[in-house]
């Protein structure tokens, strides 16, 4: 249901039955036999190659990459405890073009080498990785965003460097820069920004919890530094506990920007906390300005 740009449909956003995660591990599950990369993994699943990794990886905990070698292994380990004669075979299947990087990997993945698991049979104590099972069940319901016209900006705070495993520890990082509060030369406003950028295509991105300055003169050394160039967004209020901020990020990505006729543009991502929401209690909301462009 594709919205003019800058007109979205006047009506909450819901998950459809087949999200791109879902078609992503539909497409894999029916192409396990074949070379596949992660830009012929998204076109198919109507998306971009960042949207389908951030996405994935919010729903899975896993890189899409990452998740297609597991069910390959598998897949390899499988036919090796049912007593596969040919372990070459079961590697170049598997997608591994020797003995020696079939053993590596599969070494990685289960802690036993082909050969042991293949003597265990049945009996081998492998940590087998099964189809990831996407909910069918429609997400929470969104708002209709608004759209702004952002204009560039200095962004300058502590950051480091999150994957969906290490996200907790975000918390954590507010807590490091909420000690600088005051005290920060050239700092406008009273408003903070959470933002996301430099993701690649595991899913993993930096992350830096920072406020808008003046200029990066006389900035203390442990601090990043970030430009933010004009761009467009849609901006999502999120009402509830900041706890809840993964959720609702979930269903963006994966309810309201497959539906929207737009597409997450490169750009950077950020939260914005305003006088109303207090750090304290984690209550008051807050706005997530999402990057976007009219699908082309």
């Amino acid at each position: 249901m594709p919205a003019v740009a800058g007109k979205p449909r006047p009506q909450a956003f819901r998950g459809n039955t087949m999200t791109p995660v879902a078609r992503s591990i539909w497409y894999i599950e029916s192409h396990l036999a074949r070379e596949l990369s992660l830009e012929e993994i998204a076109r198919h699943s109507g998306v971009s190659r960042f949207h389908l990794a951030r996405a994935f990886n919010l729903v899975t905990g896993l890189s899409v990459m990452r998740y297609l070698r597991g069910r390959r292994l598998t897949e390899a380990a499988l036919q090796l405890m049912g007593g596969a004669p040919d372990i070459l075979s079961v590697a170049l299947e598997a997608g591994y073009g020797s003995h020696e990087a079939f053993t590596r990997a599969f070494r990685d993945q289960f802690g036993l080498t082909p050969e042991e698991a293949r003597a265990a049979g049945a009996t081998a104590p492998l940590s087998l990785m099964e189809p990831f099972k996407v909910s069918m069940n429609p997400m929470a319901v969104l708002e209709p965003p608004r759209f702004e016209d952002g204009r560039p900006m200095l962004l300058a705070g502590l950051a480091s460097r999150f994957e969906e495993a290490t996200i907790p520890g975000i918390p954590l990082l507010w807590q490091r820069f909420n000690a600088w509060e005051g005290s920060i030369t050239g700092a406008m406003g009273p408003v903070a920004y959470g933002t996301c950028y430099n993701g690649d295509d595991t899913g993993s991105f930096d992350y830096m919890a920072g406020v808008e300055v003046s200029s990066f003169d006389d900035l203390p050394a442990e601090f990043a530094r970030l430009r933010v160039p004009a761009n467009r967004y849609a901006v999502f209020r999120h009402s509830g506990h900041v706890s809840g901020t993964p959720q609702t990020f979930h269903s963006i990505w994966n309810s309201w920007l497959p539906q929207s006729g737009y597409e997450v543009d490169d750009a950077p991502l950020f939260e914005r906390y305003g006088p109303e929401f207090d750090g304290r209690t984690g209550l008051g909301g807050f706005e997530i300005w999402f990057p976007v462009k009219a699908k082309g």
